[in-house]
């Protein structure tokens, strides 16, 4: 019998390994969703958009939801777990830290799109920042979102867990042994 989907998403702080983290999984054989904010800004980057976030950030949201928005109904046609590198509450949080209005197109898709329990957040992480062309927010920054994450899941009714400061094989070892575990209670 085919397993249910399971929707994990991996969030927190810019810069605390969610995206090396997730390379790992997927190189073990776990089905994961890219993060949207990168892919929108190489993609926005190399046909001259303005969908950039330090350009149009109201913009930039609305691609990631959109691609969030795809990511998630792809991973509910699909058996067994798909591991995101942040979710549609991600971009809908970054609007919010700048005090920019939600278009209520991206709250009814935060509405409508749920993801499995627990939310996996990255804590700072100062020793592995690597600020490049794509992440460009400071340590402070990354902080900020960071905290402000980590109240902004449970309000929409997620339960979090912080990922342990771990190598990044013992990182995906643990993250592994949890997924099984939730697995086998659900």
């Amino acid at each position: 019998m085919a397993r249910a989907p399971r929707l994990f998403v991996i969030s927190g702080c810019s810069g605390g390994g969610k995206s090396t983290l997730l390379a790992q999984m997927a190189a073990r054989g776990w089905a994961v969703a890219h993060e949207p904010g990168r892919e929108v800004v190489r993609e926005e980057t190399a046909r001259g958009g303005d969908g950039l976030p330090w350009e149009n950030l109201t913009r930039f949201a609305e691609l990631c939801v959109a691609r969030a928005a795809a990511d998630h109904a792809a991973a509910l046609a699909r058996p067994g777990a798909t591991l995101f590198d942040r979710s549609i509450l991600d971009a809908v949080a970054a609007l919010e830290r700048a005090g920019l209005p939600v278009p209520a197109a991206m709250a009814a898709e935060l509405a409508a799109r749920r993801y499995d329990a627990p939310v996996f957040l990255a804590p700072p992480w100062p020793e592995l920042r690597r600020p490049d062309a794509e992440r460009r927010l400071d340590l402070a920054a990354a902080v900020a979102e960071h905290d402000h994450l980590e109240t902004r899941y449970p309000a929409e009714g997620y339960r979090t867990e912080p990922l342990p400061r771990l190598s990044v094989a013992e990182r995906a070892d643990w993250l592994e042994a949890r997924l099984d575990a939730l697995e086998a209670a659900a």
